[in-house]
């Protein structure tokens, strides 16, 4: 088991980060799948088939707040997990697993709480009057929030696989929660005709299995990390440690919620708003895949970086910042390619919409993903750099990160665009814009970093390559 832990601290840095990061990308793009097979199945089937699809447009910000609040707490498990590790500090480990379990139950709590009272109004406030896609959108979303247990508790055991190196026992979690999604979709979906709320129940239902699954596999194989009820109980000290981190990285995915939400208003102040809607719903769920595969090479940074920044080793540090950069940049690269071409079969997933509005659909999507995947290599960039800068204990920068990529590059770019007699076709143009300013940005910050941090000259010699 001690081989197993220090292949941190001992495997060529390269061939690790691959690793360890191919699963972390199946896991994190898995993520994805529930929320782009939903769609899929919703909106084919039938007649309120493009009415559903307005629907889980509007639910989609809360979904991706709670991967946000989730995902973000797991970073600062991950992070602080693999740093303690790294200095053998087994004590402070297993009392930030119990820490970690008490968290996602609190987070749970608030989200039920919003199941419960606030779906409705949050769903009205985006569909202006369209009383059918009120119901909708709120019966879905009551669903997932009021059961999302499963999605939260996964994060948190997800990152305790992760922080060990037992990357692969989470990726097989989130399979099995996946592959159950897909399933129930078309069950409940069709011959059971359960309508919106059957994409509901099978997006929780998968959520619950993957937990059920790491759970199995933390507490059977995670033998490095141990801890009793004791560890459950709240610590100040390691919940401030935790979220030194956490908070930073559960912002930055929260501005995934606020750029959702913002580029939705925005857009229904446009002439063809239920087209551009509907069409950027499904594009930002397509370009997921993308994304939450740069998060998942971002993810195996910080355990990498993390863990060799804890034991004090700045030339496998630096080979990590390295080979982690070059890595993520490669996999965007592949991503764009297949997503250019592939833009019209993937646009024709959602083309049994009934009528015109079907055609419309498939055409603005095939356009959405040729034009916004010019921009995933400058994402991940940005993406990996944000890594770097959490492994290096920085929680301001990758915040600052997001907030240009997401917000402040995005908002005046989508309005100007939306402006134009043929906005369907230009608004996409303000994502690869917003990613390559940022991207420069985030270029400026790592160097500045790196100097101070991880200094070129050391006395250790740079590991070799994979």
């Amino acid at each position: 088991m001690q081989i197993k832990q220090n292949k941190m601290s001992v495997m060529p840095v390269g061939r690790l980060i691959l690793a360890m990061g191919l699963p972390m990308i199946v896991s994190m793009v898995l993520q994805a799948v529930y929320n782009i097979v939903d769609t899929a199945f919703v909106i084919n089937m039938g007649e309120e088939g493009t009415l559903g699809n307005l629907a889980l447009t509007y639910a989609f910000p809360i979904q991706l707040l709670i991967i946000a609040v989730g995902v973000g707490t797991g970073v600062g498990l991950n992070a602080l997990l693999s740093k303690s590790l790294g200095e053998n500090n087994r004590e402070k480990a297993n009392k930030t697993v119990g820490n970690g379990v008490f968290l996602g139950l609190v987070i749970y709590l608030v989200f039920l709480l919003f199941g419960l009272f606030g779906t409705r109004p949050f769903i009205a406030m985006q569909a202006k009057g369209n009383e059918r896609v009120v119901e909708m959108g709120a019966e879905y979303l009551t669903i997932c929030c009021c059961f999302s247990f499963g999605a939260i508790g996964f994060t948190v055991y997800e990152r305790f696989l992760q922080s060990t190196g037992k990357t692969m026992f989470s990726t097989i979690s989130q399979i099995s929660g996946a592959a159950a999604n897909i399933v129930l979709d078309y069950v409940f979906i069709y011959p059971l005709r359960m309508g919106i709320a059957g994409a509901a129940w099978a997006t929780v239902i998968g959520q619950i299995l993957s937990l059920l699954v790491a759970m199995l596999f933390h507490y059977c194989k995670n033998k490095e990390l141990g801890g009793g009820l004791k560890d459950l109980l709240p610590s100040g000290k390691i919940i401030k440690e935790i979220y030194h981190i956490g908070l930073s990285a559960a912002l930055m995915q929260g501005m995934l919620s606020v750029m959702m939400l913002g580029v939705n208003l925005i857009l229904g102040t446009a002439k063809d708003a239920a087209l551009l809607q509907g069409s950027f719903g499904v594009y930002y769920k397509i370009m997921q895949f993308a994304l939450f595969a740069c998060f998942g090479l971002s993810n195996t940074i910080i355990s990498v970086l993390s863990y060799n920044y804890g034991m004090g080793d700045i030339g496998r540090s630096r080979a990590c910042v390295g080979w982690g950069i070059a890595i993520t940049l490669a996999v965007a690269a592949v991503i764009t390619a297949l997503f250019e071409g592939l833009s019209e079969p993937l646009a024709q997933l959602f083309g049994m919409a009934s009528g015109e509005s079907g055609e419309e659909l498939i055409r603005a999507v095939g356009i959405a993903v040729r034009v916004a995947s010019i921009g995933y290599v400058f994402m991940a960039l940005s993406v990996a750099v944000q890594g770097v800068l959490q492994a290096l204990g920085y929680a301001l920068y990758p915040l600052l990160i997001s907030c240009l990529r997401l917000a402040v590059f995005v908002f005046p770019a989508v309005w100007l665009f939306t402006l134009a007699t043929d906005a369907a076709e230009l608004v996409w143009w303000a994502f690869p814009i917003a990613e390559a300013l940022t991207a420069a940005v985030s270029a400026g910050i790592l160097i500045a970093v790196l100097h101070k941090k991880l200094p070129a000259r050391v006395g250790k010699p740079v590991p070799q390559a994979a």
